[in-house]
């Protein structure tokens, strides 16, 4: 599997789960104390996040991050 194909279905993974939640990119970068253009890239699967990264964005939406890993068929 490609990396990029990774970035993109976490990310797709993501942005799924925060619209669910009904809360804006912005709002919600703000809510974990990232940047919204970080994070709208992350979502867009352009750049691979960390682990501490995946953690954190897991936090603010409230799972363990196995379940959004799940979500992107990791």
């Amino acid at each position: 599997m490609k990396d990029r194909a990774l970035a993109e279905r976490l990310g797709a993974a993501m942005r799924s789960r925060r619209q669910r939640l009904e809360v804006s990119q912005e709002a919600f970068a703000d809510q974990i104390g990232m940047h919204r253009t970080y994070y709208s890239a992350l979502e867009r699967g352009e750049i691979n996040l960390t682990l501490k990264t995946l953690r954190r964005i897991c936090s603010g939406l409230g799972i363990p991050v196995w379940e959004l890993l799940k979500d992107a068929d990791v």
